[in-house]
C-alpha cells in the first residue's frame, strides 16, 4: 500500500495559465520559486521521448527554510518544497505539492513538526486559492 505524500488539485485551465496562477499563489504565501525543471523538454532533448507538459517548481519560504535548517542542517536534502504542474488531459491541469510532514516522518525530528505544519498550511492555502 503506498502512502499519500502530497496534495493534488485539478484545475480546469490551460497548462501555461495554471503555471502562472501557481507562481502567484505560492508568492502570496511567501514562497519563491528557486528552481524550475521542465521534465517534458528534458526527456524530449535527452531521450527523444514525448510526454504531457510536466514542470517541477522548487518552492522556498526563506523563514521556514531557515527554521528547518536550524533544526537539522541535513534537511537541505529535502528542500525546497516541490510543486508539480502537469497536463492532465481534457483541459485539466494537475497541480501537486509535496506534504512537508514527509520531512518530519523521514527524519523523526519533532523539532521540524512546527515548521512542517506551517509550510503545510501555506501550501494548502496556495492550492486552495487555485480552485
Amino acid at each position: 500500500m503506498s502512502r499519500d505524500y502530497g496534495r493534488t488539485v485539478e484545475i480546469k485551465a490551460p497548462f501555461d495559465e495554471t503555471v502562472a496562477r501557481v507562481r502567484e499563489a505560492l508568492a502570496g504565501q511567501g514562497f519563491g520559486v528557486l528552481t524550475e525543471i521542465d521534465v517534458a523538454a528534458t526527456l524530449k532533448a535527452k531521450l527523444g521521448e514525448e510526454m504531457e507538459p510536466y514542470l517541477i517548481l522548487g518552492a522556498c519560504n526563506p523563514p521556514l527554510a531557515h527554521r528547518a535548517l536550524e533544526a537539522d542542517r541535513s534537511i537541505g536534502l529535502l528542500l525546497p518544497c516541490n510543486v508539480v504542474v502537469r497536463g492532465g488531459g481534457d483541459g485539466v491541469t494537475v497541480v501537486q505539492a509535496l506534504d512537508p510532514q514527509t520531512m518530519v516522518e523521514l527524519t523523526g525530528l519533532a523539532a521540524l513538526r512546527p515548521v512542517a505544519d506551517e509550510a503545510g498550511r501555506r501550501l494548502d492555502a496556495a492550492l486552495d486559492s487555485l480552485a
